[in-house]
């Protein structure tokens, strides 16, 4: 009867333990989905230095979008949520619960890079805007950009971002 009490006990504090770790160290809150349940893809971003590869979660519909990355508390490099939107629309976002600096790149329906907010504050208020009509943003580790060498009008390459966004842009 003891070892099945032990059994059962380790039972509970493994499943626990692994509810608490989340992915990319995400303190698991009530309501909000787990990383894990989001779709994932392959970015890149062509830079003057050359291409860059990101891991990224894909953050397609408004809960998703709410979420981001708040309480996540480390994200390795090579990694990041793009935040995707069906209409090309100023965008606003904030650091609230957000537990990490990030670097937000605000991408055109072309995929050309408009503006970068480095480092933002964790935890902050504070808007940070797109300063215009974008369909997508990009979060990645505070000072990724900065020590990969990604610049406003870089290219992101994705499928999100079309190529015939990017001809209709060019006419």
């Amino acid at each position: 009867m003891r070892s099945t009490v032990m059994r059962s006990m380790l039972t509970v504090m493994c499943a626990t333990l692994v509810l608490m770790a989340g992915s990319e160290g995400r303190a698991q809150q009530p309501g909000m989905e787990p990383l894990s349940a989001f779709a994932r893809s392959e970015l890149k971003i062509e830079t003057r230095g050359g291409v860059q590869r990101f891991h990224v979660w894909i953050a397609d519909s408004q809960p998703r979008r709410g979420q981001g990355l708040m309480f996540v508390k480390r994200l390795t490099r090579g990694k990041g949520m793009l935040f995707v939107y069906s209409d090309a629309q100023s965008v606003s976002m904030w650091m609230k619960n957000t537990l990490i600096p990030l670097d937000m790149l605000f991408i055109a329906a072309d995929g050309r890079i408009t503006r970068i907010a480095r480092d933002t504050q964790p935890l902050s208020l504070a808007t940070i805007s797109s300063l215009g009509a974008v369909t997508g943003v990009l979060e990645i580790g505070g000072g990724e950009s900065e020590r990969l060498g990604i610049e406003v009008g870089d290219r992101v390459l994705h499928p999100e971002f079309s190529a015939a966004s990017r001809s209709e842009n060019a006419r």
